[in-house]
């Protein structure tokens, strides 16, 4: 089948995750310096089998998109250049960063832990990857 792998892309660091092969199961994988997220990304599709991009879309509250969206657009311009054989998909990514750090809470991590924005950012990646697999199941 192949991996999804989803991006919750912030300016100076990008969270990761990535389905199991048959698109089960969506784990945290890394986070990543934006600059350098196009060659981790060439990479990583060079060594395992991606069928998708899935990209976070942030919203405001009255659905219109966020300030971010400009930065995203222009990466997803990127993207669609540097590895145009995988599609990519956007979805509403509302509420992950406050989830991400819930779940943080609610998984026993101290507080110091809980600080780690790479953490929070592949969570929210993992967070936007189960919202994708729960819509389209």
């Amino acid at each position: 089948m192949g991996r999804i792998l989803a991006i919750d892309y912030g300016i100076k660091r990008t969270g990761l995750a990535v389905t199991d092969e048959m698109q089960i199961i969506a784990s945290g994988l890394t986070t990543v310096e934006t600059k350098d997220l196009l060659v981790f990304l060439k990479d990583y599709v060079a060594s395992e089998k991606v069928k998708m991009f899935v990209v976070g879309e942030p919203k405001q509250m009255d659905n219109t998109a966020s300030e971010s969206e400009v930065h995203i657009q222009k990466f997803l311009r990127q993207l669609a250049v540097a590895i145009p054989e995988i599609p990519i998909e956007r979805i509403d990514e509302r509420f992950t960063s406050k989830m991400a750090f819930q779940t943080m809470i609610d998984s026993g991590l101290k507080k110091k832990q809980r600080q780690n924005k790479a953490l929070i950012d592949e969570i929210s990646a993992t967070l936007i990857l189960q919202s994708y697999l729960s819509s389209n199941s």
